[in-house]
């Protein structure tokens, strides 16, 4: 038997060799890993692993035990690398091409749960009021505490049409909340715009897909026809954006910086996780062919009065833009701190159509700002409006620093206090709805704007105030 065992592990030792050259994690690749390989842990490793086949209570296949033993080494790294087996890699490519199948809402896992980073917007997450926050406790019938989060993810995705329950614990309630969602295939519109008032613009991001930046430019292009001139004021909502692709990213904060100035920058182990990304097309276009969208655009874009939204949901490739419009003063910053996500993730494929989503780098605003576990600092603090005496902005005090395993800020001085923002006055308390009529919002649910956003409505205040400082 033992002898199986040493047979068993040796197999296994082989294997891991085997997937460490296929990473090109080689002695070659970089100085650290030309240190002598762990033998001592490594025979550990395979002592345990033979005892569960020999010794467990029931038979266990190599399959689950070799994918369960890169699902601990992902994730006990920081909580965005994952093992992603052929079902999750599809759902990912799928996903950034803005439809796909599920509950719409991005998700990590915490103490064992799952914990809501941020609903997306106009899913059956978002309808139902889940919020940033919200630690999932059972889906269905089943604890979340023991699950994967792969494992989680599966069980909140299915058959359109089909339902689920969520049981859901929220700062602030005393008990938890049930919530009944039914599935359906997610398309997600990126970008939202409208003109809200006669030269001014508000435009909407909701996520960072493919098309993101063609959408924008074509937003924009649409914003400078109806308005027949000039606009006077741009507001671009990046509330709740749980973020995206980079190139996406890239493209929509080059709309409006001018060409080439520097949008975000990359460090990592590796030469390839160490890049300079610029305004520039080659660094937002999906392939050489491609024709640059951005080219045609309005002037004016370039130089119209800006303010950007953001809160604690918005993080990773939101944070991005917000950074290098505000680091280039492009663009005033208003709301509260953003999620602090500033890791880059690369998709690294395995055979039989896997993967390992794979922390690789920290990414770095034009000066140098390192956003991890910090966040956006805005130039001007909006905090949201009130009702009924309860801060609706206590449900996004969730960020990047609260999670188990974050990545460290990185920066040599992160201790360095940002730049004391400007603070509005609180918001006031609305009325309760219905009450006498007065406090309920009677915005059409299909537009994209409310007349009670407290935080828009300051951001176009804003916007005319310095309309009127520049015409004097």
């Amino acid at each position: 038997m033992r002898g199986k065992m040493q047979k068993a592990g040796l197999v296994f030792v082989g294997a891991i060799f085997g997937v460490m050259i296929s990473l090109n994690f080689s002695a070659v690749a970089n100085k650290d890993a030309a240190s002598p390989l762990p033998i001592d842990d490594l025979r550990a490793f395979t002592e345990v692993y033979g005892k569960i086949k020999s010794d467990y209570v029931e038979p266990v296949e190599d399959k689950k035990l070799i994918t369960e033993a890169i699902n601990g080494m992902l994730s006990g790294l920081d909580p965005h690398s994952a093992y992603l087996d052929a079902d999750a890699f599809k759902d990912l490519q799928v996903g950034t091409q803005g439809e796909f199948g599920g509950l719409g809402i991005e998700v990590g896992m915490e103490d064992g749960f799952v914990k809501v980073v941020s609903p997306i917007e106009d899913t059956p997450a978002f309808v139902a009021g889940m919020k940033t926050g919200d630690l999932i406790i059972k889906l269905d019938d089943t604890p979340v505490k023991g699950l994967a989060l792969n494992d989680a993810v599966k069980r909140m995705r299915g058959k359109p049409g089909t339902k689920i329950t969520l049981t859901v614990i929220r700062k602030g309630e005393t008990k938890p909340l049930i919530v009944t969602l039914t599935r359906a295939v997610i398309k997600i519109q990126s970008v939202k715009a409208k003109l809200i008032e006669p030269g001014y613009g508000y435009v909407r991001i909701t996520q960072f897909q493919e098309h993101t930046g063609e959408n924008l430019a074509k937003a924009l292009d649409k914003f400078y026809k109806e308005n027949k001139g000039p606009l006077k004021g741009l507001i671009l909502d990046l509330r709740n954006d749980p973020g995206g692709l980079l190139n996406g990213a890239v493209a929509v904060s080059a709309a409006f910086l001018q060409n080439d100035a520097l949008v975000v920058y990359t460090e990592g182990r590796t030469e390839d996780a160490k890049m300079k990304l610029t305004a520039a097309k080659e660094n937002y276009l999906r392939s050489a062919a491609q024709s640059d969208y951005l080219k045609d655009l309005p002037a004016g874009v370039k130089t119209v009065p800006m303010a950007v939204l953001v809160n604690g949901g918005s993080a990773s490739a939101s944070e991005i833009v917000a950074g290098a419009l505000q680091d280039h003063k492009r663009a005033i910053i208003m709301g509260t701190q953003s999620f602090g996500k500033g890791s880059v993730q690369t998709i690294l494929p395995l055979g039989n159509n896997t993967a390992i989503k794979l922390t690789t780098a920290r990414y770095f605003t034009p000066n140098g700002r390192s956003i991890q576990a910090k966040g956006i600092t805005p130039d001007i603090v909006v905090e949201e409006a009130t009702v009924n005496g309860v801060d609706q902005q206590a449900a996004f005090n969730l960020r990047e620093s609260d999670l188990e395993r974050h990545l460290t800020n990185g920066n040599k001085d992160e201790a360095a206090p940002d730049a004391e923002p400007v603070k509005l006055p609180a918001p006031p308390k609305a009325a309760p709805k219905g009450k006498d009529g007065k406090g309920e919002d009677k915005t059409n649910p299909a537009d994209i704007v409310s007349k009670n956003d407290y935080q828009l409505n300051q951001a176009v205040n804003l916007l005319k105030g310095l309309q009127i400082l520049q015409s004097k």
